[in-house]
């Protein structure tokens, strides 16, 4: 499977978590808060390559992946994700500059779950603005997604997109797997025109 292989496989597995997130959704009325960018103003979100991919493909297409790679490349410290349009002094509040293109970690938030390992019951995936906001739905969410609620497990798709490349799975602070996925879609592209 070449690069842009790798990358459209991701991006159907994205198809599929978002049915499962809309419909968890409907049912739950757990989705972030608009506006917030709590968790997109954290320069340690770890988040890998490989989620990436449609990303980098897409700025390539926009012919803005090298400046943005020079920008990430250039960066001093991590800071927060380069695709983030923050419109708050603290960073807090703002947008997804690319949301149809977001990685992965970015689509688990409010809408997945994960199993805790010392009871075995699942546990939402979300943070504590969330936790605090929406307090009567977030306790109501998480005894019903141990009944009679469907959720996406986070684990699950995991292992779905380690099974694309498992190399491109580590995990890096976000704007590090920003700039790796760049860097190989920057280097596929040369290649390939190199080719034609």
């Amino acid at each position: 499977m070449n690069l842009l292989e790798k990358s459209k496989a991701v991006e159907a597995i994205f198809q599929e978590l978002e049915q499962e997130s809309k419909q968890f959704h409907e049912e739950a009325g757990m989705g972030c808060l608009s506006g917030c960018g709590f968790c997109c103003a954290n320069p340690e979100v770890p988040a890998s390559p490989l989620e990436f991919l449609p990303l980098a493909f897409d700025l390539y297409e926009k012919g803005i992946a090298d400046d943005l790679a020079n920008k990430l490349a250039n960066q001093e410290s991590p800071g927060i994700c380069v695709v983030y349009r923050s419109n708050s002094a603290d960073d807090t509040k703002g947008f997804c500059g690319n949301y149809a293109k977001r990685g992965l970690i970015c689509r688990f938030f409010g809408a997945s779950a994960r199993k805790n390992n010392k009871t075995g019951l699942k546990e939402l995936i979300t943070c504590k603005i969330l936790k605090t906001e929406k307090e009567a739905a977030f306790q109501s969410v998480t005894e019903r997604i141990n009944s009679d609620m469907q959720i996406p497990l986070a684990p699950a798709y995991y292992t779905r997109i380690k099974d694309i490349d498992e190399a491109l799975t580590n995990q890096y602070p976000v704007n590090q797997a920003i700039l790796m996925a760049l860097e190989l879609v920057l280097r596929y592209k040369f290649y390939q025109e190199e080719q034609e």
